[in-house]
This record gives structure tokens, sequence and C-alpha cells, in this order.
């Protein structure tokens, strides 16, 4: 698993006019092909009077999977444009789709491929980045007593982020903890609560934060 990607937030969308043509463009996560073809299919069906429907994916951890098509659009004018796109901003599992409706006026090949890199760049601001990284969750266990100075600590920290927190008979507090602080993570709290937890080491998972690229 890779410490820390960028990705898109979510679905998005965003339509610009360029010499009368409309490019919409349409954004959405996918982890796998499968995941990027049903939308790609899902976005042509409710465009299928478009005159052209082109797309670009990168899915994997290393690229492994990747695909472009210009959709009727003369080779290499829209779907290795958006792709481009996609890997300069470093994505990861990122399905695009530009829709056109051709307004009557020639783009000509180089006005094509400034249209659609345009388009996507504009689609993945709608959309908006993350950053995932690969984080351990810890937990630990304190007394009522400890709740104010444990958790001013917690969120004064650069390091750790509060997860969650439950409310029981003590109070248990999971934390997002890089896998290489988790160490200092454990002495921290034991030192803060001079003995009286024990941190415990939970999943691994993916904490993400919304960044700007």
């Amino acid at each position: 698993m890779l410490e820390k990607y960028y990705t898109v937030k979510g679905y998005g969308e965003n339509e610009i006019v360029i010499e009368k043509s409309r490019f919409i463009c349409y954004v959405q996560r996918a982890t796998t092909e499968e995941e990027a073809v049903q939308f790609i299919q899902k976005i042509k069906k409710k465009h299928w009077d478009a005159t052209h429907n082109c797309s670009a994916y990168l899915i994997g951890e290393h690229d492994q999977i990747q695909k472009a098509n210009d959709d009727g659009e003369p080779s290499g004018t829209a779907g290795v444009p958006m792709l481009e796109v996609l890997k300069k901003k470093g994505l990861k599992d990122t399905v695009v789709v530009v829709t056109r409706y051709f307004g009557g006026i020639k783009l000509g090949a180089g006005g094509l491929v400034r249209a659609y890199s345009k388009s996507v760049s504009e689609g993945l601001k709608a959309a908006g980045i993350v950053e995932r990284r690969l984080m351990r969750i810890m937990h630990i266990t304190i007394d009522y007593h400890l709740l104010g100075k444990i958790e001013k600590e917690l969120r004064s920290s650069s390091l750790y982020k509060i997860k969650d927190m439950h409310y029981r008979d003590n109070i248990e507090i999971e934390v997002y903890v890089e896998e290489t602080n988790k160490e200092h993570f454990k002495a921290w709290m034991i030192d803060l609560t001079h003995g009286k937890c024990e941190p415990l080491e939970g999943m691994v998972t993916y904490l993400e934060e919304d960044v700007e690229i």
C-alpha cells in the first residue's frame, strides 16, 4: 500500500463554452477498471445525443491501467490530453469524461487539445482533490478527569489527528498515527497520563485531507 497519494474527493462536474461548443466534464473516483467503464457508459447514456463523449482514466497504485478514448475526435486531441492532465497532477484512481456539443466552429488540433485539457482541469477543481495518507489507528482509554488535558494535547498536535471519541465508563479515543510515529505516540500518551493508559494498535487505513494541487 502506498504511504500517500492524491485522488479526487468524489463526483464533480463542470461546463465551459469555447467557440460556441459546450464541453461538460464529469469526474469520479474509480478503484477498478470496471467502475471506470461503468461511469463512462453512464455519462454516454445520459448524453447519447452529444457530438463526442471522450474519456480517460488511471487505475492502480502504480497507474497499471491507463486508458484514453477520443470518441471520434481527431486522434490524440482529446483522450490523451485528458489523461495527461491527470498524470501531471499526480492523481490516481480517477476517471474523467468530457462531453462535447459541437457549436459549429472548428477548433483545429491545437485548439481541441487546449479545450479538453482545460475542461478536465476545471472539472477537477469542481470535484476537489484529496491526499490519502496511510495511517495506523491507535486506541487509548482514559478516565474522564484526563479528557480535557489529553484532548487539548491531541488537537494542538501537528502529528496526530483524532478519528473518533466514545463516551462509556471511560473515554475511548481513536487517533490517526503514521506508522513511523506509533512508538513515539505510545510513549507520549503513557507520559501524559503518568502510565494510566496503554495505547493499543488498531487497523491500518487511509486518512483523507483536502488539498490544492
